[in-house]
């Protein structure tokens, strides 16, 4: 599904414009990617959390040459589905 699929299905649900829909859903979007820049959670109710994480530095090896790669630390965007989320998932 593509963002233009969600603007068009929300569209349809609400009787809102597309052009309307696209700029609340671009505005939610960027909202989640600023409050994550700022390394704030945002928690949904009944749908999950986004967070962000640190991952510490590792070393790796390249699976075909065997050499380490070392691998710096990094903060990583992180999607936690709430048990809601999960159950309709799993009913499908």
């Amino acid at each position: 599904m593509t963002k233009a699929d969600i603007v068009a299905r929300i569209a349809q649900n609400t009787g809102m414009t597309k052009a309307d829909t696209a700029e609340v859903l671009d505005a939610l979007l960027e909202t989640i990617s600023t409050a994550l820049e700022r390394g704030e959670k945002i928690e949904m109710r009944g749908f999950g959390i986004f967070k962000v994480e640190k991952r510490k530095a590792r070393v790796a090896r390249n699976p075909k040459t065997g050499t380490e790669i070392r691998i710096p630390p990094r903060v990583v965007p992180v999607f936690k589905p709430s048990d809601r989320l999960k159950a309709r998932v799993q009913k499908n």
